[in-house]
């Protein structure tokens, strides 16, 4: 049955599909013919998505794509199986009047990943703020009009943050520009407490690591924002880029790999994790 608006994983699912029918070398007919599919438009809703693909039917797409390597097969079936779940979308359900329906699949994305890389230039990441910090953040964006709405999605944020100590907690490598520990959201107090927020996780927390790449480090690869790099049990990984009005999902090999790059190349250029640790304690010092 067809499904107009595809979530995130059902969308990738469809993309490792499209994927294995093009390195097989068939195009949409051709490939509709062997799977005795109804039309061109059929396999076309599938690899977009916008159709659910029952797992039982992942074999006859292996049979006509020639997928004989089993641990392929096996990466595809974890696809679809996260395809049908909705164990996603609770949070979402509960606070949707607070967020607009595309952010279902950003909340469906920080469930869904093993490991994510952060590289931050302005602002702490939601995962890592203080509910105080948070409230600075989000009232100081606009796009929230009353008071109540500030304080549901800032509610909605610290809930979000539950990833870093499920059963298998999201892994989290972040690197902070030197200028995120500069900008006080919500003044001194609120930033002392934020700054010092980050050193207490990353501490308790294993799977968290930080590093600040100070302004001394001069150019680098983060020069035109913000991004996360998300990996996941089963499927590629992918690009988060965040603008004023929307994200971009990148899912594309040659995008994703040159996002990956620019990372590592922050990490290289960045403090190593127990001089970030000293240097945000020396800045805390210096500012209270």
């Amino acid at each position: 049955m067809a499904d107009a608006r595809p979530n995130l994983m059902r969308r990738r699912l469809g993309l490792a599909l499209r994927t294995l029918r093009q390195r097989a070398g068939l195009n949409l007919p051709d490939a509709v013919a062997r799977l005795r599919l109804s039309g061109p438009s059929a396999l076309s809703k599938i690899e977009n998505g916008k159709q659910r693909v029952p797992a039982a039917a992942l074999d006859s797409y292996f049979d006509a794509y020639g997928v004989e390597d089993e641990q392929r097969r096996e990466e595809v079936r974890a696809l679809a199986k996260l395809a049908s779940s909705s164990r996603s979308t609770n949070l979402f359900n509960q606070y949707r009047d607070a967020v607009s329906d595309p952010f279902a699949g950003y909340l469906e994305l920080e469930e869904l990943a093993a490991h994510a890389d952060w590289y931050a230039s302005q602002l702490v990441p939601g995962l890592l703020q203080t509910p105080e910090y948070a409230h600075a953040v989000v009232e100081g964006s606009g796009m929230w009009r009353t008071d109540r709405e500030v304080r549901t999605f800032v509610e909605l944020r610290m809930k979000r943050q539950h990833v870093l100590r499920r059963e298998r907690p999201l892994a989290m490598w972040c690197v902070l520009d030197e200028a995120v520990l500069h900008r006080p959201m919500g003044g001194a107090s609120a930033m002392a407490g934020q700054l010092r927020h980050l050193l207490e996780i990353s501490e308790e927390l294993p799977g968290v690591n930080l590093q600040v790449l100070p302004f001394s480090a001069g150019a680098h690869t983060g020069v035109d924002g913000a991004f996360s790099y998300f990996r996941f049990d089963a499927g590629d990984p992918l690009v988060v880029v965040e603008s004023l009005t929307t994200s971009q999902y990148l899912e594309e090999d040659a995008h994703v790999g040159r996002y990956e790059a620019a990372f590592n190349h922050l990490r290289a250029r960045a403090l190593d994790i127990a001089p970030s640790r000293d240097f945000i304690s020396k800045f805390i010092k210096e500012k209270t």
